[in-house]
């Protein structure tokens, strides 16, 4: 899978054990430029490298693997998450820049409510 989106943040290396090591990307998303979602990646290992070079405000195509897996917690209640795994990320030269196209989204909207 893949999606073209806005780099709003990229995080710090985090080495939970000495054998994993994790790093996150946040992208803007506008399918719609009035809802901008804020879709979360996860770059694990030697993925973690991916994010280097990468700043805020930049275009980036990012492919990854769509996750999920599922546990108990200590009461024994069944729990799922899904993970965005990034496998490779590409910065997408010559397009304009994607906060134009966010120009004017909710300026006239102070209630400060969510659109649903």
């Amino acid at each position: 899978m893949e999606l073209k989106g806005r780099v709003f943040l990229v995080g710090k290396t985090e080495v939970v054990s000495d054998k994993f090591q994790k790093r996150e990307l946040v992208l803007e998303y506008a399918e719609n430029p009035e809802y901008i979602e804020y879709i979360k990646f996860e770059a694990s290992q030697k993925k973690v490298d991916l994010l280097d070079g990468i700043k805020v405000g930049d275009t980036v195509e990012a492919h990854f693997n769509l996750k999920g897996r599922g546990w108990k917690d200590k009461t024994g209640k069944q729990n799922y998450t899904n993970t965005l795994a990034l496998w490779r990320l590409a910065k997408v030269e010559g397009e304009p820049a994607m906060s134009a196209v966010y120009a004017g989204a909710g300026e006239d909207d102070d209630s400060g409510s969510l659109p649903f």
